[in-house]
C-alpha cells in the first residue's frame, strides 16, 4: 500500500479485480507481513542477549582496570544512519556551542547547539564541555536533528566559581569519569555534583581558582597517569576486530561502569571520550582487581537476560536512552 498526496491510503491496483474475499485476504497477508517486519525491527531493537553478547575471554587488564567488549551477535547492531557524536561534529565544523544568554541564573543550565549539518547528532549525559561562560557537563542523552536552527540542551555546571563577562569558545572535553556521571544520572543535583567535583580535586590535590572539574587537565602527574590507560586501551580496541558496539569496566571489587551502543558505528565514535572517562575514574579511584568473573557475569545476566530484568535493574543503576522505540544507550554504574 501507499498514499497519495493527501495522505489517503492507496491499495495496489491489481487488487481492484479481486472478489472481496480475495481481497480481504491479499489486505490480511499485508498485515500480516508488516506486523513481522515491525516485531523483528522491534526485537532487534533491542539490547540484551538475544542481539549481544559479553567477550569474557578477549578481556583486557592494565593495573586497576578491566574492560571486557561486548560484541553484536549478528552484523554491526542496529545501523544508525548519518547519526554522528558530539565530538565528531564539533571537530568537523557541523555544528557550533554557544551559550543562551548572559544571565547565569537563568542561562547556566543550558546551551545552544546548532546543527548546520545534514546529519543528526547524539548527545549524551556525562560529556563534557569547556569554555563560554563557565565549563559544562551534557544533562540528557537526545539525538538533535538537522535542522539548521538552533536547540537547547540541558547541562549541569562543572566550574563552579566562574560565570565569566566573555564568552570563550566552546571546545569538546570527553566524558566525565563514572563517579560524576552516577551523581549526575541518579541525583541530577547540582550542589551534589559540585560537592563530589570538589572532593575529586581534593583527593588529587588539584588546585585552581574556579573550582573547575576539568583542572586536572592541568596536572602533569594525573595527566600522565591517564594517558597510560588510554593509550593501552586505545591500542587494544584498535587491534581488535571492529565488531564491537560497548563494554563493561571493571576495578578494584566492583564493575564500574558499563556503556553499550545501538550500532558499532556509534561506538567507536564514542570510544576516545569514553576511554578519558574511564582512565580518570582509575586513576581517582582504581584499585588492584579482585572482582570474581562469576559476579561480573552476575551483574551482566540482570542487564542483559532479558527486557523486563533490564529495565528493572536499570532503573536504580543507569539510565537507558530510546529513540521511536530502539535502544540507542544503554549506561549502568
Amino acid at each position: 500500500m501507499s498514499k497519495d498526496v493527501n495522505g489517503s491510503l492507496l491499495f495496489p491496483t491489481h487488487l481492484y479485480f479481486f472478489t472481496f474475499g480475495e481481497f480481504f485476504t491479499e489486505v490480511l497477508k499485508y498485515l500480516f507481513s508488516i506486523g513481522l517486519l515491525v516485531t523483528g525491527i522491534i526485537s532487534y531493537a533491542q539490547l540484551t542477549y538475544e542481539t549481544v553478547w559479553v567477550d569474557y575471554d578477549s578481556a583486557w587488564t592494565y593495573k586497576n582496570l578491566k574492560i571486557v567488549p561486548i560484541r553484536p551477535k549478528k552484523g554491526n547492531g542496529n545501523h544508525l544512519p548519518s547519526v554522528v557524536s558530539l565530538q565528531q561534529a564539533i571537530q568537523k565544523g557541523l555544528a557550533t556551542v554557544s551559550e543562551r544568554g548572559t544571565a547565569s541564573t537563568e542561562n547556566v543550565h543550558f546551551l545552544r547547539i546548532n546543527n548546520s549539518s545534514d546529519k543528526s547528532i547524539y548527545i549524551s549525559s556525562g560529556e563534557l564541555i569547556a569554555g563560554g561562560r563557565q565549563d559544562r557537563m551534557i544533562a540528557k542523552d537526545t539525538i538533535l536533528s538537522p535542522t539548521g536552527k538552533d536547540q537547547y540542551v540541558p547541562v549541569m555546571c562543572v566550574e563552579e566559581d566562574r560565570w565569566s563577562e566573555k564568552e570563550k569558545k566552546f571546545v569538546y572535553s570527553n566524558y566525565a569519569n563514572p563517579h560524576l556521571r552516577k551523581i549526575l544520572d541518579v541525583n541530577k543535583n547540582q550542589v551534589l555534583l559540585w560537592k563530589e567535583i570538589g572532593g575529586q580535586l581534593d583527593s588529587g590535590k588539584v588546585k585552581n581558582k574556579s573550582l573547575a572539574y576539568l583542572a586536572r587537565n592541568t596536572d602533569k602527574k594525573l595527566m600522565q597517569m591517564n594517558d597510560e590507560y588510554f593509550n593501552f586501551f586505545q591500542q587494544k580496541f584498535k587491534n581488535a576486530d571492529s565488531t564491537i558496539l560497548g563494554f563493561v569496566a571493571v576495578s578494584g571489587d566492583r564493575v564500574v561502569g558499563c556503556d553499550i551502543f545501538a550500532d558499532t558505528e556509534l561506538f567507536y565514535g564514542q570510544l576516545e571520550p569514553l576511554l578519558k572517562g574511564y582512565s580518570d575514574e582509575a586513576v581517582f579511584f582504581g584499585a588492584p582487581i579482585h572482582f570474581p568473573d562469576k559476579s561480573l557475569k552476575e551483574y551482566m545476566d540482570k542487564l542483559l537476560t532479558d527486557e523486563h530484568s533490564q529495565e528493572k535493574f536499570v532503573k536504580d543503576n543507569g539510565k537507558i536512552f530510546k529513540q521511536y522505540g530502539q535502544v540507542i544507550h544503554i549506561n549502568t554504574f
